[in-house]
């Protein structure tokens, strides 16, 4: 008798709780990761250059092969010595954009920048000379109905 119940209230809960989501205010959009740079002293325009002569033709090419929807670089004033001093935001289509990115995007790297996985890892430790990540975080973009 108890098993019949408890099927019951969990059979209810589930329809509940799907009736819920059709009365939120919004539906879940693109899903961007945000990272935080910290530039070294000196290393501004290097980093720049960094940046528009490789970074960008990568982005490029990942939007081209629709591994990602967009990107771009932000400048900010630092508040303190430990605050970035730019931000490059990837936006992806959705928390599904992410199942087998690597697989996706490693090959299209290889064919923009020649590098194979040794090379490119030695390349990300000339580029830590440039800068420091400080971190990064996803935000899930919610469009308002």
């Amino acid at each position: 008798m108890r098993l019949p119940v408890w099927m019951s209230v969990l059979l209810l809960l589930c329809a509940s709780s799907s009736l819920f989501a059709q009365d939120r205010a919004y539906t879940e959009g693109t899903v961007s990761v945000v990272t935080s740079v910290k530039i070294m002293d000196g290393q501004g325009e290097a980093y720049m250059n960094y940046l528009a002569k490789t970074y960008k033709p990568l982005m490029e090419a990942q939007k081209k092969a629709g591994n990602v929807l967009d990107y771009s670089v932000y400048r900010t004033q630092a508040r303190t010595p430990n605050d970035p001093d730019m931000y490059l935001v990837v936006t992806y289509a959705n928390m599904a954009a992410f199942d087998g990115l690597a697989d996706r995007t490693e090959p299209v790297m290889k064919e923009v920048t020649g590098l194979n996985r040794e090379q490119a890892a030695a390349a990300g430790v000339e580029r830590g000379k440039m800068r420091e990540i400080l971190g990064s975080e996803m935000i899930r973009k919610l469009d308002l109905k």
